[in-house]
């Protein structure tokens, strides 16, 4: 544990820096981070870190660096403007455990405008919280890394370890930002990554797996009907949901035998998350897709459940006369995503919980998630404990998302703290 001087010390510093910080992330969130749109965000990122000294390492993400490499997703987008950004911070001597924080630029679609209270780019602060696409999942925790940094050298100390500070994309739909930077070769002897699950150690998350059904139809003019002549693939595509839908239940009722999500509610969600087809309102659509995100519980093998998904939809197409014939596609276009347990971390989770004791004057609680996150990357292809500790956000994905600014201080200071404790400390 720190000196209770050093501690005062550097939660005092992210007090005096505060506004500041709540500043930057506002900067953050006015950037349109959306998918294809990154780069500007990354220059940003990019320029933070080297007025800060880091060496910066900024680089455009190649899909035939990582195509072969356990965890990489399939990809459907161009990578123009997929860029990510390592800062690196190395000390004069090296006494202390090396450190990754990573966290993501990249940010969800907003919905409507019109539903927002105010733009979705133009961040509000009402009380204690900032409303903003982005502001929560996850801009408030990645600025939340410089500053915790900048509180350690501002208190007079500099880290006697390496740090890498890395500001990544595609976190939302593949995760193939972080695993480029495994590729690239960062490694140290933790991850910390402040997603916004709270202020609480995140003991597990569930994989994800992305897919499409692709539905033909037989087009004609919407006057003929269907009885003769016609099939609509809208129509037969939905006809397919309740039965993909169905495996939610199937899925979940596996959780009794898993040691960690057992006592979880719900842990496996199936979700429609897009629908698209058709063309012209009195014709008989020729198309149509289902976008699909499932959860896969941690130790269940992707392609086992791949198999489910495919079996279940050729099960259900055969029930039809029309789809029998005429049978339905799947693809699978973002995430394939292994579950997540922390486990074998106990020095890193007992300086974290210092760390948070010494804020919070509580003992750190942990959780299990029905969401994904980049620590998994760490954890299951390079074995370094990959923490995830972060702010409270209500609705992120939603209309409204908003970060509790309160939260976002604490966490600071539990950061730097952890900064501080993990990669050890000398006077400046």
């Amino acid at each position: 544990m720190l000196d209770t001087d050093v501690t005062r010390a550097i939660t005092g510093a992210v007090d005096a820096a505060f506004d500041d910080q709540v500043r930057f992330t506002q900067d953050m969130v006015r950037i349109p981070s959306l998918r294809g749109q990154e780069h500007t965000m990354q220059d940003f990122m990019a320029d933070a870190m080297a007025r800060r000294g880091f060496a910066v390492d900024q680089w455009r993400i190649d899909v035939e660096d990582i195509k072969d490499l356990p965890g990489f997703a399939p990809v459907a987008v161009s990578y123009e403007n997929a860029f990510n950004v390592v800062g690196t911070y190395r000390p004069k001597t090296r006494k202390g455990r090396s450190l990754i924080f990573n966290g993501h630029v990249d940010v969800v679609p907003t919905g409507p405008w019109a539903r927002w209270t105010t733009p979705p780019f133009e961040p509000r602060i009402d009380g204690k919280w900032m409303y903003g696409r982005g502001a929560g999942d996850m801009k408030a925790g990645l600025a939340a890394t410089l500053f915790a940094y900048d509180a350690v050298r501002s208190a007079g100390f500099m880290p006697t370890a390496p740090i890498h500070f890395q500001s990544v994309v595609e976190e939302e739909c593949t995760g193939n930002g972080t695993l480029a930077c495994l590729q690239r070769g960062y490694r140290a002897d933790c991850a910390f990554v402040p997603e916004p699950l709270e202020p609480k150690l995140m003991r597990a998350e569930v994989g994800l797996i992305w897919f499409r059904v692709h539905v033909d139809g037989d087009p004609q003019h919407a006057s003929a009907g269907f009885s003769t002549v016609g099939a609509s693939a809208i129509e037969k595509a939905l006809m397919l949901w309740p039965h993909i839908k169905a495996l939610e239940d199937v899925w979940n009722a596996r959780k009794l035998d898993h040691p960690v999500y057992k006592d979880h509610p719900h842990p496996i969600r199936v979700n429609l998350g897009e629908i698209s087809g058709g063309e012209w309102t009195s014709s008989v659509p020729a198309t149509a897709t289902l976008n699909v995100r499932v959860g896969v519980l941690p130790g269940v093998k992707l392609a086992d459940i791949r198999a489910e998904i495919e079996a279940c939809i050729r099960k259900a197409a055969l029930s039809d006369p029309y789809l029998s014939n005429t049978p339905p596609r799947i693809d699978y276009h973002g995430h394939m995503a292994e579950g997540y347990v922390l486990a074998n971390a106990q020095q890193p989770e007992a300086v974290l919980a210092d760390s948070h004791s010494a804020v919070f004057n509580a003992k750190l609680e942990e959780v299990v998630t029905s969401a994904a996150t980049d620590a998994r990357f760490f954890g299951l292809y390079q074995n370094t404990p990959g923490l995830v500790y972060g702010p409270i956000c209500e609705r992120p994905h939603g209309i409204d998302e908003r970060v509790d600014l309160d939260s976002v201080r604490a966490v600071t200071k539990t950061m730097a703290l952890f900064l501080a404790d993990w990669c050890g400390v000398e006077k400046a």
